[in-house]
C-alpha cells in the first residue's frame, strides 16, 4: 500500500460464490478517503456483486470488508443499519419507489434512519434536489421523469444522509453521452466539495477517466490490475489494456 491518506474502503481477500459458481476470488484493494475507484471488467466478472458485498446485502464466503472502519461483513441487524448510514448507494436503475413522489423518496431514509425534525427533513430534501437540478420536480412521481432525471433523483436520495462512502452501479447505463456527462459532473462535484469516497462500477471508460482516481480491473472474479488509468494503458495484460483504452 502506498496511500498516505487513511482508507475509507478496504476489501481484504474477499471471495464469494453462488452454488458452484465462483464469482469473486481473493479480491483485495483499498480506497483512500476522498478518492474514487472505478471497477472495470467484462460482464459477469463480479463487479456488481462486489458493490452488494460492500453495502452488506450479501456476505462474503471468505475475507473482510471495512467501510469507514466498520467490518460490514461481520455486522447484522441494528449494527448493520447504523453502518449503512455512512454509505450511499446509487442503483443502476435508480430504484425509486414508483408510488412515492420524488420528495417522499428522499424523505423516507431521513425519517426512518434519523431523528431529524420535519423542518430539517424538508431542508435536506430541498438541498439535495437543488444539488442535482430537480428542485422544481419534487412533487412528481418517478414515472413522470426521464431516465436522466431518475438517475439524478437516485443520486440525490443516495446523498441525503451525507454518506462518507458512495457506491455507484453503472451511472451512465441507458443514458445518452450528454446526460451521462452531467451525472459525471455531479459525482465530481460531490467528491470535490464533500470529499466523498466513491466506488463506481462502470463500462463507460470516458466517464471513468473523468471521475476515477484509480481503476480496479476484475477478470473472472479476480483483481488483475489496480492503478491510475495512465499506468494501466501499457499493462502487460491485454484485457486490462482493452478495458482502459479510450473509445
Amino acid at each position: 500500500m502506498t496511500e498516505s491518506k487513511p482508507a475509507a474502503v478496504v476489501l481484504d481477500r474477499v471471495s464469494k460464490c453462488f452454488g458452484s459458481k465462483q464469482v469473486l476470488t481473493g479480491v483485495s484493494f483499498s480506497v483512500p478517503r476522498g478518492e474514487a475507484v472505478c471497477l472495470l471488467g467484462r460482464s459477469g466478472t463480479g463487479k456488481s456483486v462486489a458493490l452488494r458485498l460492500m453495502i452488506g446485502l450479501i456476505k462474503p464466503d471468505v475475507g473482510d470488508i471495512f467501510i469507514s472502519g466498520d467490518n460490514i461483513s461481520r455486522l447484522d441487524g441494528k449494527e448493520l443499519s447504523r453502518a449503512r448510514c455512512k454509505i450511499g448507494f446509487l442503483f443502476q436503475g435508480a430504484a425509486l419507489f414508483d408510488s412515492y413522489t420524488l420528495h417522499d423518496n428522499l424523505a423516507l431514509p431521513l425519517r426512518r434512519l434519523t431523528r431529524k425534525s420535519n423542518l430539517e427533513v424538508e431542508e435536506i430534501v430541498d438541498r439535495a434536489l437543488n444539488q442535482v437540478g430537480l428542485a422544481g420536480d419534487k412533487h412528481k412521481l418517478p414515472g413522470a421523469l426521464s431516465g436522466g432525471m431518475r438517475k439524478r433523483a437516485g443520486l440525490a436520495r443516495a446523498l441525503v444522509l451525507e454518506p462518507e462512502v458512495l457506491l455507484v452501479d453503472e451511472p451512465s447505463s441507458g443514458l445518452d453521452r450528454i446526460t451521462a456527462s452531467e451525472i459525471d459532473d455531479l459525482l465530481l462535484e460531490q467528491k470535490a466539495l464533500h470529499q466523498t469516497t466513491m466506488v463506481i462500477v462502470t463500462h463507460d471508460v470516458h466517464g471513468a477517466r473523468r471521475v476515477g482516481d484509480r481503476f480496479a480491473v476484475l477478470d473472472e472474479g479476480r483483481l488483475i490490475a489496480l492503478g491510475k488509468p495512465q499506468e494501466l494503458e501499457n499493462h502487460e495484460n491485454e484485457t486490462v489494456r482493452k478495458l482502459v483504452a479510450e473509445e
